[in-house]
């Protein structure tokens, strides 16, 4: 019983400290993008795409979407959009 009293508050607590991770990266790729783009180059992909200044955008449109994933994980909604999408019934 107490096993998985441990068990159930460290699932919680990782459940948060991985939102906040994600926030922390997604702001950081915001925040920092010419250091992502000298770090890791440019994405062809993205360039080719999204136009001129394609990899800055996608950079932005990166953390944007790793702060939005961070907050559905703290708040529930990703478990619940997981479940939407992929049980049927």
């Amino acid at each position: 019983m107490l096993a998985f009293f441990v068990v159930a508050c460290y699932l919680v607590i990782m459940k948060y400290v991985i939102s906040l991770i994600l926030i922390v990266v997604g702001f950081l790729f915001i925040w920092k993008t010419n250091a992502f783009i000298k770090a890791f180059g440019r994405v062809a992909w993205a360039e080719e795409k999204l136009g001129g200044g394609g990899t800055w955008t996608f950079y932005k449109i990166l953390g944007v979407i790793c702060i939005l994933m961070g907050f559905m994980i703290m708040f529930g909604f990703f478990y619940w959009l997981l479940d939407l999408l992929f049980i049927p019934g």
